[in-house]
């Protein structure tokens, strides 16, 4: 298949390379000329094991190239994925400028089917947005052809994204009940075929259910964190054991050993941010998702569990002393 993607970040080259290597002719798009000069030049703009062999074998082949003419980018693929960042505004709220820009350059060049596909982390609604956004531009230039808006979120793990793609646990697929839905459902049925090894890992369900889960992966996973990170300072003043509490409670299946280590609180690109956009989300439709809330309350405090420990332990003249961190 001929596929753009429209991002060169952590998820957009991710993609881009691992789909180039199932034989499909990929051209990443970017409007930062110095990372596509990078890029063209060899390099990798971000660590990831083994994404530089996917990358150096796939652009040798010649199934992977890199551009910033959003003209030339856009009009080589039928499936155009957006992957470009969603940064939080100041009320915490997913920026959708980006996603909204790549929308309406999907639309400026081609007169023929085509598949837009969000694998940004966007709000429930993204979607429509998007549709509308193609829809406008289609207008202006007064074409009518038919295409198709796809929610495609990722969930990769920095450290294993390449892993993670190429076996995932699950794949989330969303599309509507249109003509053009389903004929966008069999694109991306095909498109992931080759993953389907011993068992359809693909979570077919409509866009917004889609959107949502994306979401709701994330703010799960900081649940866990911020709940164990609570039980934490519960087990120091009572005197037990978080390790063997942790491993207590994982050990039963219905929980599960993931995310459950007491420590520092979560931070990273995507976790503080996720969770403040779905809870922005709740309130904007007049819903107090208290849970939400709590979480990133309690991730806040522990932030000054560790600095609170070492002044209690050696004063709050610290200068001179040395600290070594592990991990």
């Amino acid at each position: 298949m001929k596929i753009t993607i429209i991002g060169t970040g952590y998820v957009g080259l991710v993609t881009g390379a691992c789909l180039a290597q199932l034989g499909n002719h990929v051209v990443c798009l970017d409007v930062d000329q110095r990372k596509i000069q990078m890029l063209n030049d060899g390099g990798i703009p971000i660590h990831e094991p083994g994404l530089d062999v996917l990358v150096a074998e796939n652009r040798a082949a010649g199934r992977l190239q890199f551009t910033s003419n959003i003209a030339e980018g856009v009009a080589h693929g039928q499936l155009q994925f957006i992957a470009v960042g969603t940064p939080p505004d100041e009320d915490g709220s997913a920026d959708l400028q980006y996603v909204l820009a790549a929308a309406r350059n999907i639309a400026a060049p081609r007169d023929e089917f085509q598949v837009g596909v969000n694998k940004s982390t966007v709000p429930v609604g993204t979607g429509d947005k998007v549709r509308d956004a193609i829809n406008e531009v289609l207008q202006q230039r007064k074409v009518n052809h038919e295409f198709a808006v796809v929610s495609n979120p990722e969930f990769l793990k920095e450290g294993a994204a390449v892993e993670d793609f190429t076996h995932p646990d699950r794949i989330v697929i969303g599309c509507d009940t249109s003509a053009s839905g389903q004929r966008a459902q069999q694109l991306m049925r095909n498109l992931y075929g080759p993953f389907q090894r011993d068992h359809d890992c693909i979570c077919w369900m409509d866009v917004r259910s889609a959107e949502l889960t994306k979401y709701a992966a994330n703010a799960m996973l900081a649940s866990r964190i911020s709940f164990m990170n609570e039980l934490a300072r519960l087990a120091d003043v009572v005197g037990a054991d978080i390790e063997a509490v942790r491993h207590g409670i994982g050990s039963d299946k219905r929980i599960g050993p993931s995310f459950l280590y007491a420590g520092c609180g979560y931070g990273g690109s995507c976790f503080p941010k996720d969770v403040q956009a779905l809870a922005r989300t709740g309130q904007e439709l007049g819903l107090e998702l208290k849970i939400l809330r709590a979480v990133e309350e309690v991730n806040d405090l522990q932030k000054q569990v560790l600095p609170n420990k070492i002044f209690a332990r050696f004063g709050e003249n610290l200068q001179g002393m040395r600290f070594a961190l592990w991990g």
